[in-house]
Parts: structure tokens; sequence; C-alpha cells
């Protein structure tokens, strides 16, 4: 039996770009917050050179800013980034279910209708927070379906790359839980029955509508 080699342990740098990477992806950190090196050095109980030096990634990420006596700032886009990053998704997943329809097997189709089911069962009993992190593992899983080699690994940089706050996820709006479970419903009978046509243009107007959710006043 082998025996595998042990894993080196994470840097200080590794730690704390881990740590501020989730919570800007999970927008805990929302978009327009400072970073102050100091602040977060202090938090995270490590010195200031890691800090910087995770500082510098997320720069590279385009997840943060340098601006002059401002220091670093988590970046807030705005409407026109939104149309782009809701523009792309619709892209990458509407591919994704085209392909998908031709190539789901009776027993993913199995595990989208259970997901689906769990979902409508949770918006029934008012339990809308738990909606949204369904609705990702739906979309995903459409896509890792249609696109395993590729695919599946654009759309999670994607939607990693501009997290949804908490509070602006449409899953909380009652209204839209059932025209957003409506769209589940309709790409799930386009994937039943092998049309890729349908399943991609109801997952491009489902991820647009909820990008022009996002854009309202």
């Amino acid at each position: 039996m082998s025996i595998s080699e042990p894993r080196p342990p994470m840097s200080k740098a590794d730690y704390v770009y881990t740590v501020l990477l989730d919570e800007i992806r999970s927008a805990r950190i929302p978009g327009g917050t400072a970073l102050r090196a100091a602040a977060v050095a202090k938090r995270l109980g490590v010195s200031v050179t890691p800090v910087r030096e995770a500082l510098r990634r997320l720069e590279k990420d385009r997840l943060i800013s340098y601006e002059a006596h401002h220091g670093a700032t988590v970046i807030d886009l705005g409407d026109d980034a939104l149309e782009e990053f809701y523009g792309l998704r619709a892209v990458v997943e509407g591919l994704g279910a085209r392909l998908a329809a031709s190539r789901a097997t009776p027993a993913e189709l199995d595990q989208l209708r259970e997901l689906h089911a769990s979902m409508v069962e949770d918006a029934e009993q008012g339990r809308l927070d738990r909606l949204g992190a369904q609705s990702q593992a739906f979309h995903l899983r459409v896509v890792d379906i249609g696109g395993p080699a590729f695919l599946g690994q654009h759309a999670r940089a994607v939607r990693n790359g501009f997290p949804v706050p908490p509070l602006a996820s449409l899953w909380l709006d009652e209204e839209q839980v059932r025209k957003q479970l409506d769209a589940h419903a309709r790409i799930l009978k386009a994937l039943d029955e092998a049309d890729g046509d349908t399943a991609e243009r109801v997952m491009i107007d489902h991820v647009r509508q909820a990008g022009e959710y996002r854009r309202r006043p």
C-alpha cells in the first residue's frame, strides 16, 4: 500500500488570500469596502507582509483595486459590469444546457428532478434562504452534464469572479421564486425531451432575467 506524500503547510500569505477570497466571493466583505493591511493582519493574527502579498493576488484576480491615498478597495461593479457578467453567464450556461440535452443520462436527470423538487418544497415551506445555493447547484449541475471537460470549470470561474450579495438574491423575493422555479421546470422538460434548442433558450432567458433583476433601481 502506497503512502501519499504529505502536503506542504499553507503559507501565511496563502491563508490570508484564501480567507479574503472566500469573504469577498460570499459578499461577507461587500463591494466598496476598504481593506487596510494592518487591520486585516490584526484580525487574522499575521504580520502585514503576507497580507500585502495576498492583496496583490486579489488585485490580479480583479477583485480589489488600489487608489492613491485610499489603498485597497473591494471592487464594486456597476450596471455595465453586471450586464457583462450575466451575459457571459447566459452564454456559458446556455451552451451547457444545450449540450446537456443530448448527454444527460436517466440517473442525471433524476438528480436534477430531486434537486428541483427540494427547491419547490423549500419554497412552499417559506425556506427562501436555502434557494439561492440550491439554484446555483442546479445550474452548475446542468453545465457539468453538458460540458464536463471545460464548461463546468468556466461556469464556476465566472460566478466566483462576481459574487451575489446574499440580500440581493432574487430567491428572497416570493414573486421571483415562482418565475425562477417555472424556468427550472421548463429546462428540465427540455432536457428530458432532448430538446437542446429549447433548453438553451430557456436557460439564457432565465439568466438574463436574473441580471435585469439585479440592475433594477
